[in-house]
C-alpha cells in the first residue's frame, strides 16, 4: 500500500489550514479509507482535537491516526504512513521553514486554503511559490467563503493569475466547523446532512480526483 500525501500549507495564520485538514482526514476515514495525519505546526492543534476525540469517544475513529513530529524527520515519517494507510495528511505549520518545505516536498497535492479577502490572496504567493519550487501540484481551495459571492469572484480573477488549479469545492464560513472540533468531532459526524457536511464530502471526493485516486 502506497498513499497518496496531501500536504495542508499557508503561510498566513488563520485561513483556516488546520481545521480543513481535519475535516478532510475525517470525510476520508467515513469512505472508508485509512488515513494517517501528520501534525508539524508547532501550536499542536489537530494533535489536541485528536486527544479530545479519543478521550471522549474512548475511540478516535476506525482507520484514522494523528502523530505529531517536527524537524527534519517529517518526510520520511510521512513515507513510512504513506506504506500502511491509503491517504497522509500534512497539517504543516505557518511559515516557510525547514518542516514546511519537508512537507510540501513529501506531497502529491499541496492543498492552500484562501480566504477570498485580498490580503489573503497577496499572502499566498510565498506558499505557491514554495510548491513550484518543489515541484509539486497544487489546488487552492476557497475557504470561509461568505454569503457575497461578488468579493469571491473579485478575488477568483485575482487567485488566476497564479496559473494554478483552484477547486470548484468551497468551504463557507459556518460556524458549525469550530463547534465540531471543539467537541473532537468533525461536521460530517454532527450534521451529516447539513451543507458542511456536503461541503467537505465534495472537496475530499475532488482532490482525491486530482491525484488520481
Amino acid at each position: 500500500m502506497t498513499a497518496k500525501i496531501f500536504t495542508v500549507a499557508q503561510q498566513k495564520g488563520g485561513a483556516g489550514k488546520t481545521t480543513l485538514a481535519a475535516h478532510l482526514a475525517v470525510a476520508w476515514t467515513a469512505a472508508g479509507k485509512s488515513v494517517a495525519v501528520v501534525d508539524i505546526d508547532p501550536q499542536m492543534s489537530l494533535t489536541y482535537w485528536y486527544r479530545l476525540r479519543e478521550r471522549r469517544s474512548g475511540n478516535a475513529g476506525a482507520g484514522l491516526l494523528v502523530t505529531q513530529i517536527r524537524g527534519w524527520r517529517v518526510r520520511n515519517e510521512a513515507e513510512r504512513l504513506a506504506q500502511q494507510h491509503d491517504i497522509v495528511v500534512i497539517d504543516s505549520p505557518p511559515h516557510m521553514e525547514t518542516e514546511a518545505r519537508a512537507a510540501v516536498r513529501a506531497a502529491n497535492l499541496v492543498v492552500v486554503p484562501v480566504q477570498p479577502s485580498p490580503m489573503d490572496v497577496w499572502a499566498t504567493r510565498p506558499t505557491l511559490d514554495l510548491a513550484k519550487e518543489e515541484r509539486r501540484a497544487i489546488a487552492i481551495v476557497l475557504n470561509r467563503v461568505p454569503p457575497r459571492a461578488r468579493l469571491t469572484d473579485d478575488m477568483l480573477a485575482e487567485i488566476e493569475d497564479f496559473d494554478v488549479t483552484v477547486t470548484q469545492a468551497r468551504i463557507g464560513n459556518r460556524v458549525v466547523f469550530a463547534s465540531a472540533l471543539a467537541q473532537g468531532r468533525a461536521v460530517g459526524e454532527m450534521q451529516p446532512k447539513g451543507r458542511a457536511a456536503a461541503e467537505i464530502g465534495a472537496l475530499a471526493d475532488e482532490l482525491l480526483e486530482l491525484v488520481g485516486t
